[in-house]
């Protein structure tokens, strides 16, 4: 089905629909009037290939259970009324042609917003046509914790708006639309995560390639169970420089490297733009970032002089609003992860297609050799992640940091006849003494995952 499905919710059973029918109430509850349906859009893990999306490199995600759940009535008028189960996020109101997304403060409700301005700006209708809607969402995803929710929220905005509207998009294009709307809220992701929640399949995880958007379904090797574990450090990144900040170094890595091997920066954004030009394979690319790139930081000074810019013509035609007071680059360390974790995404999927005695092994050294260049060199874990990984070691077949980092979780591979053991010595050997886990339902922190279904409608 190249569009997101549109099913009735009595052909649901089991939790999905427990959860439905509990947001329903509360909808009516909160409005005073029942809704008309609910958009369901699932969170993802990214098994490997971290922070390459917006590099132009293929990535290996699948969807997980945990999902934002949208329930939605249609207005006659243009109002949108925005409203969140929990408590600790405000409601929120606006009309369709009067509403801006600012980069300050990244309040959930932008979020939405930035998932209406997705469609709007590519609808078929006249934009005095469209209809508002009241919404109120449940985030069934932990915030934070590196699994999408924030991605998640745009796409069901999306996928809601555009229904209450009779518009009807392909998977990809809604995918496309996301990933550049929530550019708006100020982060410059490259597209994995819409991707996987438009295109996901039940039972299967997926190879995904960008320009032009291509999802290949992957199986797993059979025993393959990929447990999900939280450290409870969190980081929002649109609230931070910190995400914009390895985007821009790698931007910066790539015209570099053109410019050394003869190429105009100009005609590059992505690193993969100038392997293409080169005609090169990622082992090779890899050789030469380590060949032509210094393993000292770049100075702004020298980045400019590299590229024949002044500063100020660097930080208005190359970095991003919230970038431009960082002084200095790793562009060496930055590529050299890219290049590496983009091969070992081939290398993963190959693996999975060998079917190989010891392709779980292999698959689990990819993820630990991941994690390790998520943490040396693209700098993106947190010391209590890397606790995480560590306490896994030896009691699991690979793990590595999973979505944006500096927080979040850790995805782990495990044997499935070991996944109660496993999760039971996180549960006493890392939780037990964490102080932000006391009072906590561990169950909701750490668990094991199957490959899930992608965004749908489920008309009530």
């Amino acid at each position: 089905m190249d569009t997101p499905p549109v099913v009735p919710v009595d052909s649901l059973e089991g939790s999905l629909i427990e959860k439905i029918n509990l947001l329903t109430k509360d909808f009516e509850n909160k409005y005073g009037f029942p809704p008309e349906f609910i958009a369901r859009v699932p969170g993802r893990v990214n098994l490997i290939g971290e922070h390459i999306d917006y590099c132009g490199y293929a990535v290996f995600p699948m969807a997980i259970d945990q999902e934002i759940l949208m329930a939605v009535k249609p207005r006659q008028d243009q109002h949108l009324e925005l409203s969140n189960v929990n408590p600790a996020y405000e409601d929120y109101s606006c009309e369709l042609m009067n509403f801006d997304i600012d980069k300050g403060v990244p309040h959930w409700f932008k979020y939405c917003l930035c998932g209406v301005k997705g469609i709007m700006e590519n609808s078929s209708k006249s934009k005095n046509k469209l209809k508002g809607l009241s919404a109120r969402i449940h985030g069934l995803i932990s915030p934070g914790a590196g699994l999408s929710s924030s991605s998640a929220v745009v796409c069901a905005a999306a996928l809601a708006f555009a229904h209450v509207n009779g518009l009807v998009y392909k998977k990809q294009e809604l995918a496309d639309y996301c990933a550049r709307s929530e550019r708006y809220i100020g982060t410059e992701g490259g597209g994995m995560d819409q991707a996987i929640a438009m295109l996901a399949t039940q039972g299967t995880a997926k190879l995904i390639e960008f320009n032009p958007l291509r999802a290949h379904d992957t199986k797993l090797p059979s025993g393959a169970v990929f447990v999900i574990a939280h450290s409870l450090a969190e980081v929002n990144k649109a609230a931070s420089s910190l995400f914009n900040c390895r985007v821009m170094e790698c931007r910066l890595a790539a015209k570099v490297l053109a410019r050394i091997h003869g190429i105009n920066p100009d005609s590059v954004t992505r690193l993969a733009d100038v392997q293409f030009l080169l005609n090169k394979t990622l082992p090779e690319m890899a050789s030469l970032a380590g060949l032509y790139l210094h393993d000292d930081p770049y100075s702004k000074e020298e980045v400019s002089k590299l590229l024949e810019m002044t500063e100020s013509q660097l930080e208005n035609k190359i970095l991003s609003e919230n970038t431009k007071d960082v002084n200095v680059f790793k562009l060496r360390q930055r590529a050299l992860h890219v290049f590496q974790e983009a091969h070992r995404v081939w290398q993963f999927r190959d693996i999975c297609n060998s079917g190989s005695v010891t392709a779980l092994q292999e698959l689990g050294q990819l993820m630990f050799d991941s994690h390790s260049s998520c943490r040396d060199l693209y700098e993106c874990s947190h010391p209590q992640l890397d606790n995480l990984v560590e306490v896994s070691r030896n009691h699991c077949l690979g793990a590595r940091l999973t979505g944006a980092g500096w927080g979040g979780c850790m995805v782990a591979l495990v044997p499935e006849n070991e996944v109660k053991s496993f999760i039971d010595h996180l549960k006493e050997n890392y939780y037990k003494n964490l102080p932000t886990a006391r009072g906590r339902d561990l169950d909701e922190i750490v668990f094991a995952t199957q490959p899930g279904s992608g965004a749908a409608i489920f008309n009530l």
